[in-house]
């Protein structure tokens, strides 16, 4: 007979609907699928060759994240008697692994390929990698000499034989393997030679002037392998490579009550690189016993092992970019851009005037990140300046942002960096820049156990007499100087005081662990975002249903979220058109019949790395937010994301004007199908090709330099009003998604804390309570101290 919960649980099972899986489709296909489509710019013969191979390079990297990442978090759950159920293709973690593993085969071909052909057509114009098999004798007594002199002192082989155990390959690490044959009898010797990272992988080979040959470090030992093992014979040869699991959670693994958070990220990154394999690459020949031992010392399965006859790690390629000969650039590289001013703001003139004069909005590459530099510079050294705050998700190696910040702090400025170590992949950087920083008197601190802090915001804070006021900055992409010249993103520089006190109770919220903050103008993850999103799109829906024109516009990295999904089918279905320009992943398939015939989904990959999120609702734009956050649950519900509306109406327009270029795309541009295929965007026979990123650049150009005209003549007049280039956006007035009004609060009982208190923490988010408390253990030990002192008190009736 089936127990009382179980008939409980059976009831709830009935009384919920059904999935809906006709729209949707899985993550991590429609992930691979994105990657194909970088790969496309491989094949594209409009791009020129060298950055042709960039991409390829690139298709790699981000492979080696997703099998790291996905694949090995899914390898885990795959082991788990009952598997979760993925709530978009209803498929099992075991289930998805095998469709992974299933299409892999086919994009590695492709990959292969397409970096023979690139690398042979480089060949023919001069830039020259020497393999083994084609040494000219003068490149390969090069060769010898060069191992003897600068490679042999610093190897270590190694011979793996029943007394000398397998060792540890480390995570992304390159090796070269072989078979050995001995004097002994001994069988199953294996050979081993690591790849030292510490030296040079691309070394150049001596060549004719006005050309560019070099070898692989690794081609180098492997033309001198003979000499590596003594008395040993190498009977095959190949490099390998072993991609561990790398999705840790750095809150599960517990972090010991004394111990700095730094230091247990530090534990963190070296448990990273033992972790339990995923693939090997193998590149080269390897007879199946040799093979056969590797595979089964890492404890892989024969489909986990994938050949190529091509290079392993292609992170190379970016290296030798510089020492292409200088006639061949033009035709082997884009034409060098650098970001470009921007035309509403005077470098000449204080920024922190300007930006209280009128909201700023930054669009990188296109433009320079130096207002938003010079302005914390400026702030570090101006007396009126009393405090500076902002929270750090990925920080270039050289940062001249934290540089100031440092100053700021020398100059006596108090400094508040939530410096974020979980930062996937930059935990090690960002290690080391919170302690400088602290170093340097500034107070750091880290996000709340269980959420990342991946918002992108700073706030300085000047004081005029007795009046405060503040300049709040909020980026769609992080405050890095390097990223600011490739990743496609927005920063909104204001004064506006609604905003500025929300960014101060953020901040006040963020220090006490409070992730359940109320604000009015900014969406606030993991309480208030999706709430936001949701209400905007009730809002477009119920225009539509009342025979009112509706639209909504998102502009998205990835689009995983469920519940945001079934949303926006609802919108589709009331007749609201849904236009999105989603990068990467989309779990949404637009055109299915009777659920998403009104949703149009595009995708641009080209030179910059599409990266701004942009949600925008009405027909006429009257909201639109700008946000660090994609729709996807990691980030709606388990990370501190911000969502901040654009009022000003100029930088209103430009926005509107920025995206409506890129859904004019018809050349980078792809369509999503209602199969989950990206096809490239039908363009009409008269229309002409448009490459929105192109564009962009020539309009960063052509506004700097009309600025540039007429600063002479305005020198002597005082600054005008900066004109909108989409001056229809101006005439509607901005709207902001209004907070939903809370319940009465219930009566608190005497032993409650006091209001102040309550007001600055408020309620914890529903399940989220003990993950939130549980990095103060300061009142936990308190409050088990007290009830001790109760118990001691009841028994012996002293209280000493």
């Amino acid at each position: 007979m089936p127990s009382k919960i179980e008939k409980k649980q059976k009831a709830a099972k009935l009384r919920k609907p059904p999935r809906d899986f006709s729209y949707t489709q899985n993550r991590e296909l429609s992930w691979l699928r994105f990657n194909n489509r970088v790969l496309d710019e491989a094949f594209d013969e409009t791009v020129p060759l060298f950055e042709r191979l960039k991409f390829v390079s690139i298709f790699e990297s981000n492979l080696d994240e997703f099998l790291m990442v996905r694949v090995g978090g899914l390898s885990d759950l795959a082991e788990l008697k009952k598997q979760p159920v993925d709530n978009k293709s209803n498929m099992t973690a075991s289930e998805q692994v095998d469709a992974v593993m299933a299409e892999l085969p086919g994009l590695l071909t492709r990959w292969e390929s397409i970096f023979k052909s690139i690398e042979g057509k480089l060949d023919t114009l001069g830039v020259h990698r020497a393999r083994i098999d084609s040494l000219t004798p003068e490149e390969r007594t090069f060769v010898t000499r060069y191992f003897q002199a600068y490679v042999s002192p610093v190897i270590s082989p190694l011979v793996i034989d029943p007394r000398h155990p397998f060792p540890n390959l480390r995570n992304g690490a390159l090796y070269l393997a072989c078979g050995l044959d001995g004097v002994t009898d001994e069988e199953s010797l294996l050979g081993l030679i690591e790849i030292p990272a510490s030296m040079n992988r691309v070394v150049e080979i001596p060549s004719p002037a006005g050309t560019y040959s070099y070898i692989l470090l690794e081609d180098v030992i492997l033309a001198c392998l003979d000499s590596c093992f003594g008395s040993y014979k190498p009977l095959d040869r190949a490099l390998i490579r072993v991609t561990r699991n790398a999705d840790i959670d750095p809150d599960g693994e517990g972090v010991e009550e004394e111990e700095d958070y730094r230091q247990h990220m530090k534990r963190i990154l070296k448990k990273r690189l033992r972790l339990q394999p995923v693939v090997l690459a193998v590149s080269g020949s390897l007879e199946k016993p040799t093979l056969k031992t590797i595979r089964k010392a890492l404890e892989l399965s024969r489909r986990s092992v994938f050949t190529c006859d091509i290079p392993l790690d292609l992170g190379y390629v970016f290296g030798i970019e510089g020492k292409i000969p200088e006639h061949l650039r033009n035709e082997l590289l884009f034409t060098p851009f650098k970001p470009q001013p921007n035309p509403t703001i005077d470098m000449t003139r204080s920024i922190r005037e300007q930006v209280l004069q009128h909201d700023k909005l930054l669009f990188y590459p296109y433009e320079a990140m130096n207002p938003f530099l010079d302005l914390v510079h400026e702030a570090a050294y101006d007396p009126e300046c009393i405090s500076l705050r902002i929270t750090l998700y990925r920080v270039a190696k050289q940062s001249r942002l934290c540089e100031s910040l440092i100053d700021a702090a020398e100059n006596g400025k108090e400094v508040t960096v939530l410096m974020e170590l979980r930062a996937r992949f930059d935990e090690q950087n960002n290690i080391e820049w919170a302690e400088r920083l602290e170093e340097a008197g500034c107070t750091v601190i880290y996000g709340s156990e269980g959420f990342k802090c991946h918002s992108k915001i700073c706030q300085l804070t000047y004081r005029e007499g007795m009046a405060l006021t503040r300049l709040t900055l909020l980026g769609t992409g992080n405050f890095n100087e390097k990223t600011a010249k490739l990743y496609s993103d927005f920063m909104l520089m204001t004064a506006h005081p609604g905003i500025g006190e929300d960014a101060n109770l953020f901040f006040r919220n963020l220090s006490l662990g409070n992730l359940r903050g109320d604000y009015r103008f900014l969406g606030v993850a993991p309480v208030g975002l999706k709430p936001l999103i949701m209400r905007g799109l009730d809002r477009e829906i119920q225009r539509a249903l009342v025979g009112e024109p509706a639209r909504v516009f998102f502009k998205l990295n990835s689009l995983t979220d469920r519940e945001v999904i079934d949303k926006i089918a609802e919108a589709s279905c009331a007749g609201v058109r849904v236009d999105m320009i989603i990068r990467g992943i989309s779990c949404l398939k637009p055109g299915v019949p009777g659920k998403t015939e009104n949703v149009h989904v595009r995708s641009i990959v080209g030179r910059f790395l599409e990266h701004a999120r942009v949600y925008a609702f009405g027909v006429d734009s009257d909201m639109i937010y700008l946000s660090s956050a994609d729709m996807m649950t990691r980030n709606t519900e388990h990370r501190v994301e911000i969502a901040f509306p654009v009022l000003d109406p100029t930088c209103r327009a430009l926005v509107h004007e920025y995206m409506g270029m890129q859904l004019r795309d018809n050349v980078k541009a792809r369509s999503l199908t209602s199969d989950g295929t990206w096809v490239p965007v039908e363009r009409k026979e008269d229309e002409k090709p448009f490459n929105s990123q192109e564009a962009l650049l020539e309009r960063a150009y052509r506004n700097a330099e009309a600025a540039t005209e007429a600063e002479p003549a305005l020198a002597s007049q005082p600054e005008p009003e900066p004109q909108p280039t989409a001056p229809e956006v101006q005439k509607v007035r901005a709207t902001v998604i209004e907070p939903e009004s809370e319940p009465a609060p219930r009566p608190q009982p005497q032993a409650a804390k006091p209001a102040s208190e309550k007001s600055a923490r408020r309620e914890k988010p529903a399940g989220k309570a003990k993950a939130i408390e549980r990095h103060r253990p300061g009142r936990v030990r308190m409050g088990l101290g007290l009830i001790g002192l109760g118990l001691k008190t009841l028994i012996t009736g002293k209280t000493k």
